[in-house]
């Protein structure tokens, strides 16, 4: 297979798992919702960045490491299991918001339910979200052993990480974008707590999976 081929491929595995529905998607749904597009934003560079991680891990080999003893893997997931559970406290305890009129809707289309936080905690929370992610992890540790030939060069496959990089930061800053349109916002102020218990519900499914998954 040519490196051309080899990208191409990467690029159509690495679009469909970024693509679906998984803690970062709703990290970023929920940020949108609570928050601002800034804070949603800042949070997508932070899973770009968890992706850097788990690239790093997987050129130098302490993914295989990482997956191939148990206690290390366990251990990262019961971590990975407690941040998520974290998260979606918050998110479950969202409460319905006052009663607007459609006029102070639309003039407050920026108004959201706590106070912003800092651009360095929103980056930090996309970061851990990604790069505790042991299923990514895992993901990565495949592509780069399965789908990439050992023979490939160092560099060849750095820039296959770049590039997943760069694409994951796109793909989310673009979600943040389309989630924090006017029109949308305005939707997501009314509603938007709802999805916001679904999404804490979400990643609170994604915890117990990861610890019952040790008794599988």
């Amino acid at each position: 297979m040519s490196y051309l081929e080899q990208f191409f491929l990467i690029a159509a595995v690495h679009l469909l798992a970024v693509a679906s529905p998984g803690p970062d998607f709703a990290i970023i749904l929920k940020q949108s919702i609570r928050y601002d597009r800034r804070t949603a934003v800042f949070t997508s560079f932070g899973i770009a960045t968890g992706i850097l991680l788990h690239v790093t891990y997987s050129l130098v080999g302490v993914g295989l490491i990482i997956a191939s003893d148990e206690r290390l893997f366990t251990g990262l997931k019961y971590i990975a299991a407690s941040y998520f559970c974290y998260i979606a406290w918050h998110g479950l305890r969202a409460k319905k918001p006052e009663q607007y009129s459609n006029e102070l809707l639309l003039s407050n289309s920026e108004q959201k339910y706590d106070n912003v936080p800092s651009v360095k905690k929103a980056f930090f929370t996309g970061f851990l979200i990604n790069g505790l992610n042991v299923k990514a992890t895992l993901f990565f540790v495949s592509l780069f052993s399965v789908i990439i030939a050992p023979e490939t060069p160092f560099v060849i496959k750095l820039s296959y990480g770049l590039y997943m990089i760069l694409a994951t930061a796109v793909w989310f800053v673009s979600l943040s974008y389309l989630l924090t349109h006017h029109k949308v916002s305005v939707f997501l102020q009314i509603k938007g707590y709802l999805l916001d218990r679904i999404m804490g519900g979400v990643l609170l499914l994604l915890a117990v999976q990861l610890v019952l998954s040790d008794f599988n």
